[in-house]
């Protein structure tokens, strides 16, 4: 009898309808801390949770409204450059700085260093959602994107920062299409926004 090969599965991340996205940014956005700011960012921004939690004042200009990600933090080892939406530069605009950090989302519990993955999940336990991930909130950022908007597949995928697996077309896509994932961005901030208050406060942190 022959051997079944065996397939590799690949485990999906919880993610939430996107459909639902403004009511839990609402939400995520009435709860106070450090912890609910980074979430809040890490949906804008459709980062990685680690990427997201480990940003630092040095990678990003509010002027200019960029976030560059370097490459040693990325996944793919290249730079990434995040552009800001209004809603995540008024979030960052918000947070407190600490002399002695350059970090962010500094945790409460260490001083000067960066929350952990599981500041986040404990987000989301006490929202009750713990039948989310952090990371599947980029899935509901590529499904929202798919579905309801025309933006390239180029563009949606360069925003996630995936690697490009064709050669050929990696090798020809010099740029970064900056200016079309910033119109992307603005569309996905407004989206997140769109069953509450658009001009709605951040909650600041408590210095």
């Amino acid at each position: 009898m022959a051997k079944q090969s065996k397939v590799k599965r690949v485990k999906s991340h919880a993610a939430l309808p996107y459909a639902e996205v403004s009511s839990f940014m609402a939400e995520v956005r009435k709860r106070e801390g450090v912890a609910a700011r980074a979430f809040e960012f890490a949906i804008l921004t459709a980062a990685r949770t680690n990427e997201a939690l480990g940003a630092t004042w040095s990678e990003i200009d509010l002027d200019a409204a960029v976030w560059t990600i370097p490459a040693d933090r990325m996944k793919a080892r290249r730079d990434h450059r995040v552009p800001l939406s209004d809603a995540a530069v008024a979030l960052l605009r918000s947070m407190p700085r600490d002399q002695g950090s350059d970090f962010v989302f500094i945790s409460p519990m260490a001083k000067g260093k960066p929350l952990s993955n599981m500041a986040l999940l404990a987000t989301l336990k006490r929202m009750d959602r713990t039948d989310l991930t952090a990371h599947g909130f980029r899935s509901t950022f590529r499904d929202w994107a798919a579905e309801t908007t025309a933006y390239p597949d180029a563009v949606v995928e360069m925003a996630l920062a995936h690697a490009i697996s064709n050669a050929v077309e990696a090798a020809y896509r010099r740029g970064d299409l900056f200016e079309k994932r910033k119109r992307l961005m603005a569309d996905w901030a407004g989206y997140c926004e769109s069953g509450s208050q658009r001009t709605a406060e951040v909650v600041p942190i408590r210095a």
